[in-house]
């Protein structure tokens, strides 16, 4: 989804360098340890007051993860031989700013906790980890999933980390079959006595010929789950994703149409598209809009318009600056930055940031 980029995109949220240990009687294996650390000076012109659900102001903040999330972990496999083979992952998701937990699930492997086997005939892998839905909502997004201006403040300000930090989870990943690839989760509820209560499914199927790439998702869940996270991840609600990309090579066009929808509480349609461009080997320019609806009430909508770059100083350093705005109406709230401006007030509203992120 080449040349190495700092955790852009889903593909590099488990980044990993540094064997820590390798060796085995009848089999390799390794454990390796990883992280990355992210944070930048945000300014907004606006803030959401949730007091008041009015303008609280501007304000000028350091936060954690403006480009992608701050986290650290192990992975490690294991060959077992004859095409088969073990591996794990823990990952923490970290503050910078203050040494907590975040971009997670609240817990201390928050972000993923999960064991997995793989083979010819696919992969199955259980406990915490990403949904299908999640996969294929990161696969579309043009600004790489970026915390800020991109579709990871969409998807966290409709649904929390639902979806995201998936607990309790099963998923089968097949093979390639000439282009065709799915995905199927089934997420349990731990619930004694109802099989249904806190129940979530998750489904993809992606499809490449060539540089095109389309890709089309489902989630749905139950609520009632036994699972209790400090931050909301058991939220019930229904996700629909469908979209396409194409790679020029140094220029990749992405155009998507995602609904969420919460019973009784939201129901929100977003279309989507964007460019990426590498500019240089070092110089990444990407930009995307999207204009979120609610079907049910056409006075409440959205339009989130932003635009980035990120500069490689190395192949484990990069800085980059981003710029977005958001103009709400009705009841709809969308901010543009997964940390320090989740929710916004109504009327327009604009953010800079910039950062450096360091992975290793």
């Amino acid at each position: 989804m080449t040349p190495v980029r700092h955790n852009r995109g889903f593909r590099t949220l488990s980044v990993a360098a540094g064997v820590l240990f390798a060796n085995g009687a009848h089999a390799q294996s390794s454990v390796t340890l990883y992280g990355a650390l992210d944070q930048d000076i945000l300014y907004t012109n606006k803030t959401l007051n949730p007091a008041t659900m009015k303008n609280g102001g501007s304000q000028v903040s350091l936060v954690n993860g403006g480009w992608q999330p701050s986290r650290f972990g192990l992975t490690g496999s294991e060959d077992l031989g004859d095409g088969f083979n073990a591996s794990f992952k823990l990952e923490s998701g970290i503050n910078v700013p203050t040494g907590g937990f975040n971009d997670s699930n609240g817990n201390f492997f928050g972000r993923q906790a999960w064991i997995a086997l793989d083979s010819r005939y696919g992969e199955i892998k259980t406990g915490l980890q990403f949904s299908p839905f999640l996969i294929a909502v990161v696969a579309l997004d043009p600004r790489e999933f970026s915390f800020f201006g991109g579709s990871a403040a969409i998807y966290a300000h409709n649904v929390a980390a639902t979806g995201i930090f998936t607990p309790n989870a099963i998923t089968y990943s097949s093979p390639d079959f000439a282009g065709l690839r799915g995905r199927a989760m089934l997420s349990l509820g731990n619930v004694a006595g109802s099989f249904q209560a806190g129940r979530a499914y998750s489904g993809s199927l992606e499809y490449s010929l060539g540089f095109l790439l389309i890709t089309a998702a489902i989630y749905d869940s139950n609520p009632g789950s036994a699972t209790v996270t400090p931050i909301p991840s058991t939220v019930a609600f229904e996700g629909r994703v469908i979209g396409a990309s194409y790679n020029f090579g140094s220029v990749i066009l992405k155009a998507s149409l995602t609904n969420y929808k919460v019973k009784s509480a939201l129901n929100n349609n977003v279309y989507g598209g964007g460019i990426e461009y590498r500019a240089t080997p070092a110089l990444t320019l990407n930009s995307a809009i999207n204009y979120i609806t609610d079907p049910d009430n056409r006075n409440n909508h959205s339009l989130l318009a932003s635009i980035g770059a990120q500069y490689d100083l190395s192949k484990r350093t990069l800085v980059y600056a981003q710029a977005a705005i958001v103009n709400n109406h009705g009841a709809e709230t969308t901010g543009f930055s997964v940390t320090g401006e989740l929710s916004a007030p109504a009327g327009s509203t604009v953010g800079i940031n910039m950062g450096l992120r360091h992975v290793f």
